[in-house]
């Protein structure tokens, strides 16, 4: 199959996040063993979902870890104008497609360049390494990368996770973790705000201290120009709360993201924030004992990434993508995860970011090739 045939085959599972992902996970594993490969399911506890890995070539220390995820953000509610799951060429240079970008093509790429693989001499191994929820927080990449490095009897050295990155070899990414804050307030008549506690305008009071927490981290210097904003972002996506205008708010919930340059921890925010909640409910304390303020994770923190100029993928990845430049992303993937487990980590993949998660996603039939060249290089690196 061609890289393009492969790509239209995944494209055509609309495997969202958080959902089954067996049907395509099952189709890429009989693909793989179709040529002599044997592959190893990592099920999540209840067998709806499953990541996957393999290994081309022999088991010596040193290899690769190809990786990328199955799964994809939903299309409800965007105008496209071509089927999602079905690859769409218009004749334009483009392939249309919900996850031809992000990040499908990537894997497509590394699936076409199965067979020549099983065929060189190899004599480095090259790995596969597919999760499950991505895009729902990476939360299959941990217990994969931990699986590869306790499965095989050599160690792989390097990671290589093939996000959209037009082919630039990137060496940095942000974490980030996201958090529910609910504040529970006394409920009454809105003339009586002074004798009440609205749980509304305490919210608020905590919104504008983490505004100002980002703010102060900017004004200290903590800023790293490789991204884009240059530093560690806090943003409340969302909020509800209250019954009417004339009801003092007993409850009030936001959901809010902290995304952080390598530098720092969503954690350390969270203890200052939950410093200065301690401080509001012992002061609101005095007015409705029943005040509180709770805090929650709503999926585990994704670490960033930042890998050091002089570690030795960074020469590899820029030797295959035949790119000197670095870059660094202000997403959020799973290197940094892949990192956190021992590998040298980097992301480099076809595609360009700004066309994930919207309507009419596409991938330039020449990025599909860069990512077929970059296989190519791989392949005859670790022939040699």
């Amino acid at each position: 199959m061609t890289v393009e045939e492969i790509l239209s085959k995944l494209v055509s599972f609309p495997v969202l996040g958080g959902e089954s992902n067996l049907s395509i996970i099952h189709w890429i594993q009989e693909y793989i063993e179709s040529h002599g490969v044997k592959t190893t399911l990592v099920p999540n506890p209840e067998g709806t979902k499953a990541s996957l890995h393999c290994r081309i070539g022999p088991a010596v220390d040193g290899g690769v870890i190809l990786s990328g995820h199955t799964d994809v953000v939903p299309v409800e509610g965007q105008d496209w104008t071509t089927d999602p799951f079905t690859l769409t060429d218009k004749g334009d240079g483009l392939l249309y497609g919900r996850g031809s970008c992000d990040m499908k093509g990537f894997v497509a790429c590394c699936l076409a360049a199965l067979p020549d693989m099983t065929r060189a001499n190899l004599t480095k191994p090259i790995y596969f390494a597919f999760s499950y929820d991505e895009e729902i927080g990476c939360l299959a990449a941990p217990e994969l990368a931990r699986a590869i490095k306790s499965h095989y009897t050599e160690t792989p050295r390097f990671a290589i996770i093939g996000e959209p990155t037009m082919m630039v070899p990137t060496v940095g990414q942000k974490g980030i973790c996201i958090f529910q804050t609910k504040v529970t307030g006394s409920q009454g008549h809105s003339s009586r705000i002074k004798q009440e506690v609205s749980a509304i305008h305490e919210a608020m009071r905590l919104i504008l201290w983490l505004e100002s927490k980002m703010d102060g981290l900017i004004a200290s210097g903590s800023v790293d120009d490789r991204f884009t904003p240059n530093h560690t972002s806090i943003h409340i996506g969302n909020i509800s709360g209250g019954l009417a205008p004339n009801i003092i708010a007993q409850e009030c919930v936001f959901n809010w993201d902290v995304r952080t340059i390598p530098s720092e921890t969503p954690q350390q925010i969270l203890k200052e924030f939950e410093e200065y909640c301690r401080q509001r409910e012992a002061e609101l304390k005095q007015r409705f004992a029943g005040f509180r303020i709770s805090t929650t994770n709503k999926h585990p923190a994704v670490p960033g990434l930042d890998t050091r100029s002089n570690q030795a993928i960074v020469a590899l990845v820029k030797e295959l993508a035949a790119n000197e430049t670095t870059d660094a992303v202000s997403y959020a993937a799973e290197a940094g995860q892949f990192a956190e487990v021992g590998f040298e980590a980097m992301i480099c993949g076809p595609g360009d970011i700004a066309q994930a998660h919207r309507a009419d996603e596409f991938i330039a039939k020449e990025q599909l090739a860069l990512g077929v060249e970059f296989m190519n290089r791989l392949i005859k690196k670790f022939s040699e």
